[in-house]
């Protein structure tokens, strides 16, 4: 079969393009003597991915009456930049250069029998705004926006049943770039860039679509400065010093110990753990006595006798410390300096077989820990 008209047969299409690009975060901020004014120049390269509109080839195929079509395609290629740009502040830059995006192209194997070859080759130029964020001395992200003004080289062949009649369009046209990258500066004058950009392109015959390219590459500063200008050294006469007085170090008081031991009769009535109007009295007796001391730590510990199981006179201990730890920070005293234990019966004063050894064994200990100043 004859075609009439190539751009009626296929379109070597990107239109309908979209990719995804997981930008690897490894950013970059410049340092403040990286991020003076001044310019410099860098090169990446990377790979290009372009979206060959197969559905539009095979649909304009059949339209001109091939029964079948299959399509293998080629939309990867090695795509590289040269770029100079000036670093207007820490966070601005103009930058431009010339970008190749490489190759793309596409068999389609029709029946009746025929092929139909195809290839596109882009590059050109772009001039683009940086806006930069710093986030640490060395790593920064950036994003950038631009125009490409890009030219489209399309080359078509035909075998068997498909004929080609254009085989060599081409067209330049500008269009609109963007990108996001991240940078890290190994010295003040050399950096490394990991970036994605998209390139709207319009190919030949008109159609238009998006190349992305993922690329790696490096920069170099012309005149970074990595330290301020050194100050002007003033002579002055060497000033009269008087003599300095004598300190003397007054010794710091080293911590104390008191411990008191109250039975517990003479805090709480018999197995309760409230405390008793007499029980507050003796309580603020004993915090008179320590007005002035620098108090570090108390621990108040309950004891009971062994009348009862160990398990209930364990509780009962517990809660009569935390009773009395309850009273004293009412009372003004840091929450976070007082500490609670029961003991339960298990640490006997004296023998429970008589009552006199076991009302020495209900008790309450506080120990004290602190300074006093002379």
């Amino acid at each position: 079969m004859k075609l009439k008209k190539t751009s009626a047969l296929f379109g070597l299409g990107l239109t309908g393009f979209v990719s995804t690009i997981a930008v690897i975060a490894s950013p970059q901020a410049l340092a403040d003597t990286t991020s003076i004014a001044g310019w410099y120049l860098g090169a990446n390269v990377g790979q290009s991915r372009a979206n060959i509109d197969d559905a539009r080839i095979t649909r304009n195929l059949l339209d001109s009456g091939f029964s079948n079509v299959v399509i293998e395609k080629d939309e990867r290629d090695i795509g590289y930049k040269v770029f100079g740009g000036y670093q207007i502040n820490r966070n601005f830059a103009i930058e431009g250069g010339y970008f190749d995006l490489g190759k793309f192209d596409f068999q389609a194997i029709t029946v009746p029998a025929g092929t139909l070859n195809g290839n596109i080759k882009l590059r050109g130029v772009n001039l683009d705004v940086l806006g930069m964020l710093p986030l640490t001395e060395k790593f920064s992200v950036f994003g950038r926006v631009g125009v490409n003004y890009a030219q489209a080289r399309d080359a078509f062949s035909g075998t068997g049943r498909v004929r080609v009649f254009d085989p060599n369009p081409s067209k330049r046209q500008a269009n609109y770039k963007a990108g996001l990258g991240l940078q890290y500066a190994f010295t003040d004058a050399l950096a490394m860039r990991a970036e994605v950009e998209r390139y709207r392109i319009n190919d030949a015959l008109g159609n238009r679509g998006d190349v992305d390219l993922i690329s790696l590459g490096l920069i170099y500063r012309f005149g970074a400065k990595t330290s301020a200008a050194p100050a002007a050294v003033v002579t002055r006469a060497p000033p009269i010093v008087a003599p300095a007085p004598e300190i003397v170090v007054q010794p710091q008081p080293a911590p104390v110990s008191e411990k008191v031991t109250f039975a517990a009769e003479a805090l709480f009535d018999f197995d309760k753990s409230m405390l008793k109007q007499d029980g507050q009295a003796t309580l603020d007796a004993l915090l008179a006595k320590l007005q002035g001391m620098n108090i570090e730590v108390i621990i108040a510990v309950g004891h009971t006798d062994a009348i009862g199981s160990d398990a209930y006179n364990q509780q009962l201990s517990i809660r009569r410390a935390d009773a009395v730890k309850a009273y004293l920070v009412s009372k003004g005293m840091d929450p976070a300096r007082v500490y609670t234990e029961g003991k339960g019966e298990t640490q006997p004063l004296a023998d429970n077989r008589t009552a006199q050894g076991r009302a020495q064994n209900r008790r309450v200990t506080l120990e004290v820990v602190g300074t006093r100043s002379r």
